[in-house]
């Protein structure tokens, strides 16, 4: 009888049916190096590897043909509300790109814990590993964060709805800069993906990472972006931007009646409770050329008069502001 440790020895003479189903044939585990390995499981067609996502370092050398600057960011906080929770960690990568949106160098990295005015919810702690005891006496070297944003022409963040408001409400280094988000300005779907969330978008492409910390959670999303996936084989990134430069218009439909409110959510219309400064109603946001379609939509088939909704015009400079 083999020993467990001579499971894969080259010696299998003794043993021509081994159990379980697997072939006869199996190269000798002791002559194969980790690549073999893993080849040899994914040719099994039982299997499939995820390989443990490597940070990539900052260049030595900075390439002149990716002339941007791109911020990833990512925030771990108190909470959900921006009013009144606080950030805990910050992470940033900054990298170089080109108008085509093709990824070129990472250029800085910065992660910093910081300790809040008040005692880290449990909940907050079990998402984010993040004790009071790692965050005490902690604080964020905002001159570390200035030498990454003041430069940067984009900042990335995979819930720019979210990050934005708590980046603008800790410091205003943060505001009048353009801001895309991963999650919502690219079609994931198109790309072969089954969801939005990183930890899917990261599995699904291959890889694992220590989430839910800043920093691994920013290089798992420039990996994510980088990629060339998609009927283009362009980079994810490159839509983003394209995405992130296109000017929107969001349509409040104030005052439409209330039982064409599934009529609305069906055609992607959200909720406004009327705080945030915004009009308590269902709005959406269009492309600006789709402006004027969507308004007659409106007028013919929710108002049925000729209504004169409130609109507001975004660029990446207002988009995701709270």
């Amino acid at each position: 009888m083999h020993a467990q440790f001579d499971m894969f020895s080259e010696d299998d003479a003794d043993d021509p049916k081994p159990s379980g189903g697997l072939s006869p044939k199996r190269p000798a585990g002791r002559g194969l190096d980790e690549a073999q390995m893993v080849a040899h499981l994914v040719d099994t067609g039982r299997y499939r590897i995820l390989q443990k996502l490597e940070p990539r370092r900052i260049a030595s050398v900075i390439r002149p043909e990716f002339p941007l600057k791109g911020v990833i960011l990512d925030t771990e906080t108190t909470g959900l509300s921006h009013r009144k929770d606080e950030i805990i960690e910050i992470g940033m990568i900054a990298f170089t790109f080109d108008a085509d949106g093709n990824i070129g160098d990472v250029t800085g990295i910065y992660g910093g814990l910081r300790q809040p005015g008040v005692a880290i919810p449990a909940e907050i702690t079990r998402l984010t590993g993040i004790t009071d005891e790692m965050v005490a006496g902690q604080d964020i070297d905002m001159r570390a964060v200035a030498a990454l944003i003041e430069p940067a022409d984009l900042i990335i963040a995979h819930n720019a709805g979210f990050d934005r408001p708590f980046c603008e409400a800790f410091s205003p280094i943060f505001s009048n800069k353009a801001w895309a988000c991963s999650n919502a300005e690219v079609d994931w779907s198109s790309r072969g993906f089954e969801g939005t969330k990183l930890g899917y978008l990261i599995g699904q492409a291959g890889f694992f990472h220590d989430g839910h910390r800043a920093v691994d959670d920013c290089f798992a999303l420039l990996e994510v972006l980088d990629r060339k996936t998609g009927q283009d084989s362009s980079p994810a990134f490159a839509e983003l931007y394209r995405s992130s430069q296109r000017a929107r218009v969001r349509i409040f439909a104030e005052h439409s009646p209330f039982d064409m409110k599934d009529h609305l959510k069906a055609r992607g219309y959200r909720w406004s409770d009327g705080s945030e400064g915004r009009p308590k109603s269902w709005w959406v946001e269009v492309d600006e050329p789709d402006l004027e379609n969507e308004l007659t939509y409106l007028r013919s088939e929710i108002y049925r008069y000729d209504a004169d909704p409130p609109t507001r015009h975004l660029t990446a400079f207002d988009r995701f502001r709270a």
